[in-house]
């Protein structure tokens, strides 16, 4: 469905720079949604606040926190 009707921008691309981690004003400088009438902001927040809540971003562990373990393709001897 379509959000922003000056900028053609869909729930459906809100939602995914939303599970991508952005919040509202990251996402309204990207595709430019409510940065012309207005109309629209509240209904892009909507979408934003519903996809944040219902689709939290994965936990990714960097390297460095990982337990240390035997090194991979060990070839015995």
């Amino acid at each position: 469905m379509i959000i922003c009707v000056c900028r053609r921008i869909s729930d459906r691309e809100i939602a995914r720079h939303a599970r991508a981690g952005m919040g509202f004003d990251d996402i309204q400088f990207e595709l430019g949604v409510a940065t012309q009438c207005g109309r629209c902001e509240s209904s892009a927040r909507d979408v934003v606040s519903q996809c944040s809540a219902t689709c939290p971003s994965a936990n990714i562990s960097q390297a460095a926190d990982l337990a240390p373990g035997p090194p991979w393709n060990i070839q015995a001897a």
